[in-house]
């Protein structure tokens, strides 16, 4: 149990009491200093937030902080040396990357480049072409298509397809919707299993289209089984599925003819055994050590260094603020100081040391600092409560939003620092007043 100096126990208690002898005083001082610590409050509220929501952001699309991830190129050898190292490891990960049309067989799909729905020009990702890519250096280029062999448009959807060889939200939070996630510990099925983003479930709410599904190179088209939707962040519809289940239907010269640069393998950080027979396996058959890079996820630096000089700057605006609540205390200390005169003096006469009289009229100012920090406080958590619960339905990342300990800790030295600020004038003022002036009372 801490045990006070008496000083300091006398202070706060006499200081209590001349918090609950003057109510009103004190109220005011709270109000001029209440909007300067809730400005404090926000701008780390916000900066954390945001930080947070940034950051769980770019982790459904660059992986968690730590993550290792290499790329394979685009070598039939290679690609599936490093698949079959990686499938069934824990802490490994590979994803391969396809075009599949899902819906009426020898038609244009309604989004052409798998381009979202609520595009009205298709914008970045259509109209659809074919694109050739390189195998050794992975470059691709677009192919322009005969005139004369394009096909009418019908109900069909394409997607982006993204092949797994083992459960990717180890590294990508993916947030679920609806439905299963992809199980990988049986047999691959014939009939391939997709988990939807929301952008193509989307689609498939708004068309009905036939459960066929094209991928070029494949040497039929199998019937597809929608087992559940996410929310990964991207914008374009995205299908997730075993990519055993693929290349079922893929004869091993075309399983990699990849939509992108080549097999992305993703490492976690206790995975250096997997990762390093992955790296001896690829250069046994020949590939070149500057086509195995390795690059290291480390996304909370980066945004800690993007945010730290907005931080700042708000930081600033809300310190001036606060200065305009710090010059209110010392105002309404310096009144109280004057009319107590007599009191203090009376205290002097009878012993009261001078660092006693000022530890009262600061443990006023400190106390009035401490109970507006936290009202400052409470309405911070009270509107960042009622602001995610408003906002979860745009933002579904807010639901897992709570309010920032470094907020309430900047609030709490944010009120005790403009306590001290205002209460040290008056509090040197009180300790200076003389013994005699009880006599002229």
């Amino acid at each position: 149990m801490i045990r006070l100096s008496g000083r300091f126990r006398s202070a706060l208690i006499i200081g209590g009491q001349g918090i609950r002898s003057r109510k009103l005083r004190t109220f005011l001082s709270m109000i001029s200093l209440f909007l300067g610590v809730l400005a404090v409050v926000t701008v780390q509220a916000g900066a954390e937030t945001a930080k947070t929501l940034r950051l769980a952001d770019l982790e459904l699309h660059a992986g968690k902080d730590g993550t290792r991830q290499m790329y394979v190129p685009p070598l039939p050898d290679a690609m599936d040396a490093a698949l079959t190292t990686v499938a069934g490891k824990p802490g490994a990960v590979g994803l391969m990357g396809y075009q599949a049309i899902i819906g009426e067989p020898n038609v244009l799909p309604i989004n052409q480049g798998a381009a979202p729905f609520d595009s009205s020009d298709g914008g970045y990702y259509g109209p659809g072409m074919q694109v050739y890519c390189d195998p050794m250096t992975g470059e691709c280029r677009p192919v322009q298509p005969d005139p004369g062999s394009q096909q009418p448009k019908g109900q069909a959807i394409e997607v982006v397809l993204q092949g797994l060889t083992g459960d990717i939200r180890q590294f990508r939070p993916f947030r679920p919707v609806t439905g299963d996630w992809l199980d990988f510990s049986g047999d691959p099925s014939y009939s391939p299993r997709l988990v939807l983003n929301k952008e193509a479930a989307k689609g498939f709410n708004r068309y009905q289209v036939p459960a066929e599904m094209r991928v070029e190179g494949a040497t039929a088209n199998p019937t597809p089984r929608i087992i559940g939707v996410i929310d990964d962040g991207n914008p374009q519809p995205t299908a997730y599925v075993r990519v055993d289940e693929m290349r079922n239907w893929m004869p091993k010269p075309v399983a990699n003819q990849m939509y992108g640069p080549g097999l992305q393998l993703m490492f976690a950080p206790g995975a250096g055994e997997t990762e390093a027979l992955v790296v001896r396996k690829l250069t046994a058959l020949g590939v070149p050590q500057d086509m195995i890079n390795v690059q290291i996820v480390n996304e909370r630096k980066n945004i800690a260094n993007e945010l730290a000089v907005i931080r700042w700057i708000f930081l600033g605006m809300a310190g001036l603020v606060l200065l305009i609540g710090v010059a209110g205390i010392l105002n309404v200390g310096l009144a109280t100081v004057g009319e107590r005169v007599e009191e203090f003096a009376l205290r002097r006469a009878v012993g009261t040391p001078r660092s006693l009289l000022a530890g009262i009229v600061l443990a006023e100012t400190l106390l009035t600092g401490l109970l507006t920090a936290a009202a400052a406080i409470g309405v911070g958590v009270l509107a960042l409560d009622v602001g995610a619960r408003l906002l979860s339905s745009r933002a579904p990342q807010l639901h897992d939003v709570s309010f920032p300990w470094q907020a309430g800790v900047a609030g709490v030295i944010a009120g005790l620092v403009a306590g001290l600020l205002g209460g040290l004038i008056p509090a040197v003022r009180a300790a200076r007043i003389p013994i005699a002036t009880v006599m002229r009372a």
